[in-house]
């Protein structure tokens, strides 16, 4: 007799998933106003938001969209470093659980699901990132989304179709903030085939049985999953077709995105604080985002990864690549899978300056596979469940004891740094 899926052994635990991104929301919100003035990377993106509200072009080496988002908050809200960051801080809160729901339809795992959502919460970077008016929280969270409806449309075929839709939409629009998640926005559709071919053989481009979303053909998952990506990437690049200065031709995409290229290219001045994929690996190299006296005090913001959870997630990783194959876990290669793709992206790219918080996206996938370690740790019972909650525990700690630096609260003077600089290479 087959086994019941999981989904249908454990009870879905969405509310708390949506209590924890709350609370996380909650958490982000405190002193988001501070600094109250421009910092780090938001001197790029704030003031392209204020010229794209002038229809001026500014920033072209990155797509429209995130800008734009930014741009809209000044618009409906006011321009103040609050509302600058209002949009970073809801779609931190909603990737978050968009992650939380992408894990429950991968593994049908309770304690994985709120495991996985809570070391992403506590993992540094989302929570830095969810508080600064920069791109990448809003490219993560679209990346979440699409994940979280792809899954779903494996674990719920009967709604395949309209999930695939929003997959599509939301890769388009990941793509449209940054190019980052360019290299895992290929990957549904390449799942899609390599599972369709496996189940249907010949006639794979037509048969709707089988495949991971039973119902659907190829041909028409390749609309969803790689026309419908396309076009809405195309459509996000609209304000910049009505610049008064240099617009960009709708008909000359291909000729604006060499144009991009050359310009992130050009960027080979050393920075002090760069830093390349196998330190990010390490947690071997941080930023300082802040550290200065603002708002009354000493206050920094440190851009490093939770020393116990990226760490611990290596030694996830390992487990993961082993479990996937040797005891064909599927829910461990859906992270493992795009962890390796993001990290052989950059371990490749031609891009000549790269900074840790180019790990968001690799680094958020490396937490739901320590979740799914750690699960397995539970499930295995008696001492190596106390080791599961144990790790829980450790990346609340290192959260809670790093939290002064990486949320701009108040220091006791300039040196205050020092007692969380374990590292030379973090300061």
């Amino acid at each position: 007799m087959m086994a019941q899926p999981p989904h249908q052994t454990q009870k879905d635990p969405w509310d708390w998933s949506a209590v924890i991104a709350v609370f996380f929301l909650a958490l982000v919100w405190h002193r988001l106003g501070v600094p109250a003035k421009i910092y780090f990377d938001e001197v790029h993106y704030v003031k392209a938001a204020r010229l794209m509200l002038e229809w001026k072009t500014n920033n072209p080496e990155h797509p429209a969209l995130g800008k734009a988002i930014i741009a809209g908050a000044i618009a409906l809200l006011g321009d103040k470093p609050l509302y600058w960051r209002v949009p970073s801080a809801l779609m931190g809160a909603f990737g978050l659980y968009a992650f939380a729901r992408a894990m429950w339809f991968a593994s049908g795992r309770r304690f994985a699901t709120l495991a996985a959502q809570f070391l992403l919460a506590t993992s540094f970077a989302w929570f830095i990132q969810s508080r600064i008016a920069m791109l990448d929280m809003a490219m993560a969270c679209l990346a979440m989304v699409a994940f979280w409806m792809f899954t779903s449309a494996m674990a719920r075929p009967a709604e395949g179709r309209w999930r695939l839709a929003v997959a599509g939409l939301c890769l388009g629009l990941a793509m449209g903030v940054k190019w980052s998640v360019a290299p895992i926005a290929v990957l549904p559709g390449l799942v899609f085939l390599v599972l369709k071919v496996r189940d249907c053989g010949w006639r794979f481009l037509t048969e709707k049985s089988g495949g991971p979303v039973p119902g659907i053909s190829l041909i028409e998952a390749a609309f969803w999953l790689g026309s419908v990506p396309l076009a809405v990437y195309w459509f996000t690049f609209l304000p910049t077709f009505f610049y008064v200065d240099r617009p960009v031709d709708p008909w000359g995409i291909v000729q604006h995105h060499r144009y991009m290229l050359d310009l992130q290219d050009s960027v080979k001045k050393l920075h002090p604080y760069r830093s390349v994929w196998y330190q990010w690996m390490g947690n071997w190299r941080a930023i300082w985002y802040l550290y200065e006296n603002v708002d009354g005090a000493q206050r920094g913001v440190l851009l490093v990864g939770n020393p116990f959870s990226m760490l611990a997630g290596l030694a996830a990783l390992g487990w993961g690549l082993w479990a996937a194959v040797a005891r064909r876990r599927h829910d461990v290669l859906a992270f493992a899978l795009p962890y390796m793709v993001l990290m052989g992206f950059w371990a490749i790219t031609s891009k000549p300056i790269q900074f840790y918080y180019h790990y968001l996206l690799p680094g958020t996938f490396l937490m739901g596979l320590l979740a799914l370690a750690l699960d397995d740790l539970r499930e295995r019972g008696g001492r190596c469940q106390w080791a599961a909650w144990g790790g829980l525990a450790a990346a609340g700690g290192m959260f809670a004891w790093f939290y002064p630096i990486i949320s701009a609260a108040r220091l006791h003077d300039a040196a205050g740094f020092q007692k969380w600089m374990w590292l030379k290479s973090w300061i």
